[in-house]
C-alpha cells in the first residue's frame, strides 16, 4: 500500500528534555512553594486531562486537597521549564523537512492545548507540519480512535495510506492500530519494550536515520 502521510507524536518520539521531566516539576514546584507530588501522580492527572485547554486543570486535579496551591502559577513554572529544556531528537528536523516532500506531515500530539502549543512555538515547528492536532482542542485523546480519526481528517487521507510514529505503547502504537493504522514504535533503552502490534520498532537514536527506508519499505 503506497503511503500518503505520515503522522508523529511530539513528546519522546520527536523531542526530549534535556533534564527528565521529574526534576523539572520537582523545580516548578519548589519555585511556588507547592508540596511536592510524584512524577507518576502528574501524569495520572495528566492522563485525566487531555482535552483541557490548558495545564491548570492538571494541577486543579494533583492539587485538589491543597487549597492554598494557585494551579495557573504552578503550571506556568513547569511550562517554562519544560520548553526551556526541549530540543529535537537528533537529526529529525533535516528528516521532516526530507520527508514533507514526499508525504503529508501530521502530528498528533496527547496533552492540554496552551502546554503543547508553547512547544511547537518553542521548537520552532509551528509551521512544520500539514496538520498538526493537540488533543487539548478535541474530543477526545489518545488512544481513542476518535483521535487518529480527526487526524486523517485533517490530513486528508485514510488510515491505510497513513503511518503513525510514537513512542508509546498503548497512546500511540495501540492506538494507531486499533484505528486501523500502521504504527511505527520509536523505542530506547529504559522504555517499554517492542510491541507486537507495531509493523516496525526503530530505536529514537536512529529514527532520523532510518525512518525514510522503513516507510520505503512499507
Amino acid at each position: 500500500m503506497d503511503t500518503a502521510a505520515v503522522a508523529f507524536d511530539l513528546d519522546d518520539t520527536l523531542a526530549v528534555t534535556r533534564v527528565d521531566r521529574a526534576t523539572l516539576l520537582a523545580e516548578a514546584l519548589r519555585e511556588v512553594g507547592a508540596p511536592q507530588r510524584s512524577r507518576e501522580a502528574y501524569l495520572q492527572a495528566h492522563a485525566e486531562n487531555l482535552t483541557a485547554r490548558s495545564r491548570e486543570s492538571v494541577f486543579e486535579r494533583l492539587f485538589e486537597d491543597a487549597a492554598d496551591v494557585d494551579p495557573a502559577a504552578v503550571a506556568a513554572a513547569y511550562r517554562e521549564r519544560v520548553n526551556a529544556a526541549l530540543e529535537p531528537v537528533p537529526g529529525v528536523e533535516a528528516m521532516l523537512t526530507e520527508l514533507r516532500g514526499r508525504y503529508r506531515l501530521g502530528l498528533l500530539t496527547n496533552g492540554p492545548v496552551v502546554a503543547q502549543r508553547s512547544k511547537l512555538d518553542a521548537l520552532g515547528w509551528t509551521d512544520t507540519f500539514d496538520a498538526a492536532l493537540v488533543t487539548g482542542e478535541l474530543d477526545a485523546g489518545k488512544p481513542e480512535s476518535a483521535a487518529f480519526e480527526a487526524l486523517l481528517a485533517e490530513l486528508g487521507t485514510d488510515s491505510s495510506t497513513t503511518v503513525f510514529v510514537g513512542n508509546d505503547v498503548t497512546a500511540d502504537v495501540r492506538g494507531a492500530a486499533a484505528a486501523g493504522i500502521d504504527a511505527v514504535q520509536v523505542w530506547y533503552p529504559g522504555g517499554p519494550p517492542r510491541d507486537p502490534d507495531a509493523f516496525a520498532h526503530v530505536e529514537r537514536d536512529e529514527l532520523a536515520a532510518k525512518l525514510p527506508a522503513i516507510l520505503d519499505g512499507r
